[in-house]
């Protein structure tokens, strides 16, 4: 880890999370991944060997805590890594406003995007019983053209592989379209209304979308009129 040799707080602070990728654990972190391989799915991008290294430096900082034995082991923050919460939500709406990405085909991501949306779907809001929805991305790189989410006994399931259930909902478009409703650079009716959405259903589930497929959490933040801000002045 590169030192800036300021006793500064925020200097002390920055030396230790912003390295590359460290951030993004702790948004998985924070978004409930616990798991090694849940981690490696909100951060397709990062080697495992790397995730293990900024893992380690987590813990020695007391920002997470290992739990489990090894083969079964769980990572969690700490009181100081929950702290870090309202900075990642921060940092998030203000990229949201402006730093937005311009969706070029390196920043789209069809498995990051599914992985996003099923940890943010409730599943109370579908009705009892075995729920489908298969999403088709045409424009998707092979073997990332068609998910299944799942949702059963409370629980949300997310698949790449279809499992022979009976399909509820199918959701046609580009991952590019998707992505942008998903980080609120356009509505979800809005982009169905201009038929670069086709949803394909039963008009009981369908109508209901909405309410369930809502958007990125981080992305809802940046839509806020207001943020909260700090004195900076001295006593």
């Amino acid at each position: 880890m590169k030192i800036y040799g300021q006793f500064c707080p925020l200097a002390q602070a920055t030396q230790l999370l912003c390295e590359r990728w460290t951030l993004l654990v702790v948004r998985e972190l924070i978004a409930g991944s616990t798991r090694f391989s849940e981690l490696q799915k909100g951060v397709p991008l990062m080697s495992p060997t790397l995730l293990s290294t900024r893992l380690k430096q987590l813990t020695q900082a007391g920002i997470i805590e290992l739990n489990g034995n090894k083969g079964n082991r769980t990572y969690q923050l700490t009181d100081a890594g929950l702290e870090l919460r309202p900075i990642v939500e921060l940092m998030g709406a203000w990229g949201h406003r402006w730093a937005r990405s311009s969706l070029n085909d390196e920043d789209l991501d069809a498995g990051l995007l599914m992985w996003d949306m099923r940890r943010s779907i409730d599943p109370s809001i579908f009705p009892e019983g075995r729920i489908v929805v298969q999403f088709e991305y045409a424009d998707a790189p092979k073997g990332a053209r068609d998910w299944w989410l799942v949702s059963e006994n409370g629980e949300i399931d997310l698949c790449l592989n279809d499992n022979g259930f009976d399909v509820d909902i199918v959701i046609k478009c580009s991952l590019k379209t998707m992505t942008e409703v998903w980080i609120c650079q356009q509505p979800f009716l809005q982009a169905v209304k201009q038929n670069n959405i086709k949803v394909i259903g039963d008009p009981k589930l369908t109508n209901k979308l909405q309410d369930w497929l809502r958007s990125s959490p981080l992305s809802r933040l940046g839509t806020l009129e207001e943020l909260p801000t700090l004195d900076w002045s001295y006593a």
